[in-house]
């Protein structure tokens, strides 16, 4: 039987716009980033607490390692 393992969810060092946090997303589960970041950006003029969630995803989604680092 083969396994197979979803990548990781990490923020990548290159392709961000601002935190990464939509790029990781977008990677970790093979959607579109541009789609991902068009969603976020609408969610956030609907009332809620979107912005605060954003804010923790880039506090708790590590950073992607340099090369070597691993």
């Amino acid at each position: 039987m083969t396994t197979t393992t979803a990548p990781t969810l990490l923020r990548p060092r290159q392709g961000r716009v601002v935190a990464g946090v939509c790029a990781g997303l977008a990677r970790r589960f093979g959607w579109n980033v541009n789609v991902v970041r068009l969603i976020a950006i609408l969610s956030f003029v609907l009332p809620g607490s979107q912005l605060l969630i954003y804010a923790i995803c880039w506090a708790v989604i590590p950073n992607e390692p340099l090369p070597g680092e691993r």
